[in-house]
């Protein structure tokens, strides 16, 4: 199946398409792009020099997928470096998404994520699957996000954070530390409001699995020291309770926790 790109779309001959991509009027792809195939960039999109995006992925009016790192020290627009993109992810209007800092890298998204009106993804982020951003929330440079995370409205994350796998960030919270998977965290300053248990159910954790994270959430925020705390989640022997360690163990900016 060839390609349907509308007559007023500006597409670059440097541009590599795969087949059956729809390209909407006004639409810009720009030299360097890459797209698989069945992708469909709407009316006014513009894909940067620098994209490289797989297949079955939706970009939607006015999105901008590539853009420069928006950092006072990229001042050579001539540098190489790249958004790479998975499969079936949805841009939806005004979303941004800039592509990395240093030469030869990559900011990068892997599948069927949702990004909603006008969020944006800075450079150097990096993104797993199945993760919903809703509107206007926005990731600094070097941010880490784990599969199946739903960030709310209006998030603010400083650069260089980590958000852990099933957690949920509250609408319009400002994050400067690392976000505990499976957790919910919420407010102005950030705090751990208890388990996702509406994600975790919803993705399919079973009912031993989310009382095993209910007992590792007791055990994490009892009193005492952070080090014994951590010996007894550790304790409990299962890959949950593994991973909530490991991410707490690897974190170089500290963590959000209780009130």
């Amino acid at each position: 199946m060839s390609n349907d790109i509308h007559a007023s779309a500006v597409v670059s001959s440097d541009a590599h398409l795969g087949r059956g991509n729809k390209v909407g009027a006004y639409a810009i792809i720009e030299p360097g792009v890459v797209l698989g195939d069945d992708n469909r960039i709407a009316s006014h999109a513009v894909i940067k020099s620098g994209a490289r995006m797989q297949n079955d992925n939706v970009v939607h009016e006015h999105a901008v997928i590539g853009g420069t790192p928006q950092h006072t020290g990229f001042t050579d627009e001539s540098v190489e470096t790249w958004v790479e993109i998975g499969n079936n992810n949805v841009f939806r209007e005004s979303v941004t998404v800039n592509r990395a800092y240093h030469a030869g890298k990559s900011t990068i998204l892997g599948d069927n994520n949702y990004l909603m009106y006008s969020a944006h993804i800075g450079h150097d982020c990096e993104l797993g699957n199945h993760i919903t951003i809703a509107p206007s929330a926005g990731i600094g440079g070097h941010v880490e996000i784990a599969d199946r995370v739903f960030i709310s409205g209006g998030v603010m994350v400083h650069q260089f954070v980590h958000i852990g796998e099933y957690a949920m960030i509250g609408g319009n919270t400002k994050i400067t530390q690392d976000v505990l998977p499976y957790m919910i965290t919420d407010g102005n300053p950030a705090c751990v409001r208890g388990l996702n248990l509406v994600g975790l159910k919803r993705a399919g954790f079973k009912l031993g699995d989310i009382k095993l994270l209910k007992q590792a959430y007791r055990l994490l925020f009892q009193s005492g020291a952070l080090e014994q705390n951590l010996a007894e989640v550790e304790s409990l022997g299962h890959d949950l309770s593994h991973q909530l360690c490991r991410f707490i163990q690897q974190s170089e900016r500290g963590f959000h926790r209780l009130k």
